[in-house]
């Protein structure tokens, strides 16, 4: 059997300036993955939040509303897990979806009670937050030339 557990010096590899930038790049583009977690949270209670505030028979254009938003939410989420490289030019769509969020149930409800208006200010408020600190987290750790 070989021993492979010998640490020489990699310097002088022929592929030392490839592997410098692969491992670069895989850990260059994970900043935001602190975040994940609680964006893909806040998307799954914003689709809910109709059934948990109780208003999906006094406002069912706000449930539908809530629940594609909620899914909208959870899907960046995902995609900011998946392949975050690729995503960082989606944190400020995720800013405009909290904004969003906060005046929506003025436009797409009708006569909305203060525990709706309330529900969706918050989840907004989060959802803005969240997507700053992407968009600001993005921003920082993009290679300057």
């Amino acid at each position: 059997m070989a021993n492979v557990s010998h640490r020489g010096d990699m310097s002088a590899h022929p592929d030392v300036g490839e592997m410098r930038e692969r491992y670069a790049r895989m850990l260059g583009g994970r900043d935001v993955a602190l975040v994940d977690g609680p964006v893909f949270l806040l998307g799954l209670y914003c689709a809910a939040s109709p059934w948990i505030v109780h208003y999906t028979t006094s406002q069912p254009a706000l449930m539908t509303h809530n629940l594609i938003m909620g899914i909208a939410i959870g899907l960046l989420a995902l995609g900011f897990t998946r392949a975050p490289e690729r995503m960082y030019g989606l944190s400020w769509a995720m800013c405009a979806l909290g904004i969003w969020m906060i005046i929506a149930p003025w436009i797409v409800g009708s006569a909305p009670d203060t525990g709706v208006i309330i529900n969706n200010i918050v989840i907004g408020a989060l959802t803005l937050a969240l997507g700053l600190v992407c968009a600001a987290t993005a921003a920082k750790s993009t290679p300057r030339p």
